[in-house]
């Protein structure tokens, strides 16, 4: 599993994860400080990066079964690069909104493409625990680059250094994929008629829901930890703790859920998740102190390491192989489109209602899509699986 071309992509995605991870806690403050954004306008920025990442997912994955990968690939990810410098020139709030919403179209692209270029990667028998260990990538950029960040801004109370860093590491990526080697691959026959299925897995539809659900609750959470941590706890260095955290149960739940992926406990792994990482943001929304701040990442961080892989493997599983790109863009478009609404709707209950009415929003549509997946979307995924 280990070969050299899946450890390639494993640091490609951690430098891109590591990239973006960098700068994401200060993103809220950096709006408020320099440019005098409410809730309402922080999440409306924000979410417009999510927005152009959902827009082009579904193309992502069209053009990756259709083209050559590894150079879809290099195209996308040297575009990402170059839009994390851009953030340095934006004077305004209006041309970082600009910026910030088409970073989000490359970025997307480039993230279907590397987790299918790494499924390719990998012998069919150890694809599931393949996945769970390319998380890892994820998982530790996670854990260490929001402290990273923090930690310099602290020092240099510079935003534009740390753009320009998140810049220099995608780029470090950008050779690192240039180095990949892949094998011929059977592709999709350009001259076939266009249908929904060659941009949207349709079988995936309720997996999609379910999803859509958890990105949705995560993006409240992840979008105004900071400033709810600083306003409402006095918590003012405590926010690289958080997503290191959570980072930590990401690491904990893959490593020891590896077994189960190997031995093709695909639904035991994400049943698990799902209950686990719902029991930590109803601790994070329940309890307002200390102690929810900093155990809350870590239940739910465990919840997503074990649902993740699962669901992904899922994905994959109820696709023909000449639609893996876009078995991943379809998971990856209901994680943007979750997180887009989250932070639009998260922004707008914060604003009026308070920060704790927008976490319990995140927690009960959550658990409307629990409810989802075991009264129809397990038993879907298990009529219409193919492998």
């Amino acid at each position: 599993m280990w070969n050299s071309e899946y450890v390639k992509v494993w640091v490609s995605n951690f430098l891109l994860n590591f990239a973006f991870m960098l700068m994401t806690p200060l993103l809220p403050l950096y709006l408020r400080d320099t440019f005098g954004a409410d809730k309402d306008m922080i999440g409306l920025v924000l979410a417009g990066y999510a927005l152009a990442a959902l827009l082009i997912r579904p193309f992502s994955g069209y053009v990756v079964d259709s083209w050559p990968r590894k150079t879809v690939l290099l195209i996308t990810y040297f575009l990402t690069c170059i839009f994390f410098g851009s953030y340095i020139i934006a004077g305004s709030m209006t041309l970082f909104a600009i910026f910030r919403m088409v970073h989000g179209a490359p970025f997307g692209a480039c993230g279907v493409s590397l987790s299918t270029v790494m499924i390719d990667t990998l012998p069919p028998s150890r694809r599931a625990e393949g996945i769970g260990y390319y998380g890892l990538s994820n998982n530790i950029a996670t854990a260490i680059a929001p402290s990273v960040g923090l930690i310099l801004f602290s020092k240099f109370e510079n935003y534009d250094m740390l753009f320009a860093l998140s810049m220099v590491c995608s780029l470090v990526g950008v050779i690192v994929d240039a180095t990949l080697h892949l094998k011929p691959r059977e592709m999709l026959d350009n001259k076939q008629a266009l249908s929904l299925d060659r941009f949207l897995l349709l079988k995936g539809w309720a997996l999609f829901l379910v999803m859509f659900t958890m990105a949705f609750c995560y993006s409240i959470l992840s979008t105004y930890v900071a400033i709810y941590g600083r306003e409402r706890l006095g918590i003012t260095t405590g926010t690289g703790v958080f997503f290191a955290l959570f980072a930590v149960g990401l690491i904990v739940s893959r490593l020891t859920g590896s077994k189960s992926l190997r031995e093709g406990k695909i639904v035991r792994n994400a049943t698990w998740g799902i209950l686990v990482s719902i029991s930590g943001f109803i601790l994070f929304a329940a309890v307002h102190h200390p102690i929810g701040y900093y155990a809350a990442p870590f239940i739910i961080g465990l919840g997503n390491g074990h649902m993740w892989p699962a669901f992904q493997t899922m994905f994959i599983n109820l696709a023909e192989n000449n639609q893996r790109g876009t078995a991943n863009s379809t998971i990856l478009t209901s994680w943007d489109l979750g997180m887009g609404v989250g932070m639009l709707i998260g922004g707008v209950v914060a604003e009026h209602l308070g920060y704790y009415m927008a976490f319990w929003t995140g927690v009960m549509l959550y658990a409307a899509g629990l409810v989802f997946y075991f009264t129809y979307a397990k038993a879907h995924f298990e009529r219409n699986k193919l492998r």
